[in-house]
């Protein structure tokens, strides 16, 4: 069962879109997606992959933690991961609902809109969904006050660079993007 998104949509509250998201999710996915969770933490705890296999292989360096005197975390590894994570998502890769800690809900909005549009050009075109090649840059990134960062991250494809650019402010103790465009 796939849900659609109508023209109704458009005026419901972040909160509803991340619902019927997740709805969508556990339909595509049937009944085994209860017992996925735990068989691939359990394949994590021996050190190998959620298939027993090797251990996952990791797309993007862990870059070194600089200690910041306002005691919040680097955000250059953030900026990193997120621009990745969202090249996925858009490709059809990976779940919206994984981002929805890390980014506002305009931004989660923004990208549902972004992602039903890719998935029916996809859908129409009958292209099947497949992982994308990535590689990361190193994130560019610029404080233009207390409490805010800009970031500009560069992320590789085989036959074409995307730039992802966003603006993470604290929230509590940590950072969360509250604007993002892919390039």
């Amino acid at each position: 069962m796939t849900t659609v998104l109508n023209h109704h949509d458009d005026r419901a509250s972040p909160t509803a879109l991340r619902e019927r998201a997740g709805m969508r999710l556990r339909a595509r996915q049937g009944a085994d997606a209860v017992d996925a969770p735990e068989a691939a933490q359990e394949a994590r705890g021996r050190g190998q992959g959620p298939e027993g296999g090797a251990p996952p292989f990791r797309a993007v360096a862990e870059l070194p933690a600089v200690p910041r005197a306002d005691g919040l975390p680097d955000p250059a590894p953030l900026a990193a991961n997120l621009a990745l994570r969202v090249i996925e998502v858009l490709a059809g890769a990976r779940n919206i609902d994984q981002l929805s800690r890390w980014v506002s809900d305009s931004v989660f909005v923004h990208l549902l809109r972004r992602t039903t549009i890719s998935e029916r050009t996809r859908k129409i075109a009958g292209t099947p969904v497949q992982r994308p090649r990535l590689w990361v840059g190193e994130p560019y990134i610029a404080t233009p006050r207390d409490g805010v960062i800009e970031a500009v991250v560069l992320v590789h494809q085989p036959n074409r660079t995307r730039a992802v650019a966003m603006r993470l402010d604290v929230v509590g103790s940590r950072w969360r993007a509250s604007a993002m465009t892919v390039l």
